[in-house]
């Protein structure tokens, strides 16, 4: 395995493209010159005079043009630093960008602090009298009551570059400063890296590579788990005085607040996936312990494949037949949208020194999303790729049918769409050809790469981060060793006696961003369920299920989680949903076991 190349040195098709952002850097420098001053103008017009539902509705509309041009900014300067941490240029760049980016918002604060303050009958009255800005006004409403005073809000605005600095200093000690030792199995030297263990190492079927490159892993974090851990308490003692500050009741009510759900769907998610998904995993388990003729399985041998010598190794040229045929079922439109990806450079495909690790999907408003992956050649990618693209189209279509305060809907259902794409691609790859092989490769993938990464790796995240909390909400702290011994314990809770928690599986909370994300993890599950359910509808209804999934898509941030899901068919208000994906994701596991036993002769 050859050393990881600088960025310099990748090859440009494997790169996106950000010209179609700003054409230049000089393009990037104008627009945000040009932002800074409409701020200005726009306090300076408008400020203390929000007394009228007129006045009101110009300078919303004044507002969403700053908007939409802070989002390409910030989109810009983040999207160039997160392919290369190292480049000191572009580190500069982003910090500038956010420092100005933090000067506006700030100035602009007194539009929303207004809005709070103003006399509920003109709030109410310019409600009635827009469409456009209706659910950005009955949002500001809904939040009232949870206003600080407008100077101590132009203040947190100020200071967001240093109130968001526990994940940055995430990063940068992340992809910046851990320097992993190249380590040697049966003679043969590998180089090491956050990128290559998770996407190479950690699913490697030889054993010993396997479990080497995990202890030399999590040996070179741990020589940091007392900075991440200072950064981590940092931020969430930050939210807890923000929601103590702001009259909440706990910090995962205010976490939970903008996402529009209760405490309720919240822990249902966690509760009842930790009680009764654990025998289907448990089970999973044990297969891959016999597959692999294990002396025991360890946590490091959990992320591999069922038959890793049946693992196909995908191009990137090739994975355009696999998304063509999962997608082809939502539509000629959804599925030529989407397709443009790879002409049009949306994904950062390569492997680089420096680059964030996994795979996200940014959307600037109004150009196109940005996907980032370091394409590892396997199908395993392509999975992560149509999730990313799932993300990507929604968005798309959300942006063309809401304005900029619109296109979001709740963090709860932020997966549904991406995760509704694996389930579509694990549907057409399944019935491709009835080899038993393949058939059990493909259920295989399916758990690997969608229900253990959503349900299983992103699940414990959640319970592991709501112990945390319920330590912060009773106003004591955590620290390195603290954080370990909760995550130990949230492993073998989960995994019992079946799987042994080896040394440095403890580490996994240093291993994600998401913790810096509010109540994050347990979205993926959420959204999963809604995707499982969803993905039936389309199987057994066809045409008009892809209607209502496509509406819900177009719908963005105009509605709640709970009304989202209904428009899809789905009652989440009920364990039904939850039930129904944890029994099918257990008659997936039977099935694998029984093709297993059929391709062994048993």
């Amino acid at each position: 395995m050859s050393k990881l190349k600088n960025r310099s040195e990748v090859d440009k098709s494997l790169t996106w493209d950000l010209s179609d952002i700003f054409s230049s850097e000089g393009e990037y420098e104008k627009t945000l010159e040009n932002v800074v001053k409409e701020s200005k103008l726009i306090e300076k017009e408008y400020k203390g005079k929000l007394d009228n539902s007129s006045t009101i509705l110009i300078c919303l509309e004044k507002y969403e043009k700053v908007y939409e041009n802070v989002i390409l900014t910030s989109n810009y300067a983040y999207l160039a630093v997160s392919v290369d941490q190292t480049d000191s240029g572009m580190q500069t760049l982003f910090n500038k960008n956010n420092s100005l980016i933090s000067e506006i918002l700030s100035r602009l604060t007194f539009i929303e602090s207004e809005l709070k303050e103003v006399k509920e009958n003109i709030l109410d009255e310019s409600i009635n009298k827009t469409d456009k800005y209706k659910n950005y006004l009955k949002d500001i409403k809904r939040s009232k009551p949870y206003t600080l005073d407008p100077e101590v809000e132009k203040s947190f605005a100020s200071l967001s570059p240093i109130l968001d600095s526990p994940e940055n200093i995430y990063s940068q000690a992340k992809l910046a400063d851990m320097d992993f030792p190249s380590f040697e199995v049966n003679g043969v030297e590998y180089p090491l890296s956050f990128v290559l263990y998770e996407n190479s190492y950690q699913g490697n079927k030889d054993t010993d590579l396997r479990r080497k490159a995990f202890d030399l892993f999590s040996n070179k974090i741990g020589e940091y788990k007392n900075t991440i851990a200072t950064a981590y308490q940092t931020q969430i003692q930050k939210e807890k005085i923000m929601s103590s500050m702001r009259g909440f009741n706990s910090v995962f009510e205010y976490l939970l607040f903008d996402q529009k759900v209760d405490r309720e769907l919240y822990d249902r998610q966690i509760d009842i996936i930790m009680e009764k998904l654990t025998p289907h995993m448990r089970k999973y388990a044990k297969l891959i312990k016999r597959i692999y003729n294990l002396d025991e399985i360890t946590f490091a041998d959990l992320k591999v494949s069922i038959d890793p010598d049946y693992d196909p190794e995908v191009t990137i040229e090739e994975s355009k037949e696999y998304i063509k045929g999962a997608l082809s079922v939502m539509g000629e439109d959804y599925l030529n949208m989407v397709m443009k990806s790879y002409d049009e450079r949306w994904v950062d495909f390569a492997q680089n020194k420096g680059k964030s690790t996994g795979g996200f999907c940014a959307t600037p408003f109004g150009v196109h999303p940005y996907i980032l992956l370091s394409w590892n050649g396997l199908m395993s990618e392509v999975f992560t790729l149509v999730h990313e693209l799932g993300h990507g189209g929604h968005f798309l279509l959300s942006q063309e049918n809401n304005n900029v305060f619109d296109e979001s809907p709740s963090l709860y259902f932020i997966e549904a769409p991406s995760t509704i794409n694996e389930m579509l691609l694990s549907n057409y790859l399944i019935n491709k050809e009835d080899d038993p092989r393949f058939k059990r490769w493909v259920l295989s993938s399916m758990i690997t790469n969608t229900y253990f990464h959503n349900f299983v790796t992103h699940l414990l995240e959640a319970h592991y981060q709501r112990e945390v909390y319920k330590i912060i909400d009773r106003g004591e702290s955590v620290y390195a060793e603290k954080l370990s011994e909760i995550k130990r314990n949230t492993l073998e809770k989960f995994w019992g006696e079946d799987v042994k928690i080896n040394k440095g599986a403890e580490l996994t909370w240093m291993r994600q961003p998401h913790y810096y994300m509010g109540l994050y993890p347990y979205t993926y599950s959420a959204g999963l369920t809604v995707a499982t359910e969803v993905s039936k509808r389309i199987l057994n209804e066809g045409e008009k299920a892809v209607e209502d999934w496509l509406n819900v898509l177009k719908a963005g941030g105009t509605k709640t989680p709970v009304e989202l899901a209904k428009m899809a068919g789905v009652d989440i208000t009920t364990d039904k949903p939850l039930n129904e994906t944890i029994d099918y994701i257990g008659k997936v596991i039977d099935e694998i076991i029984e093709l297993t036993n059929q391709i062994e002769g048993n």
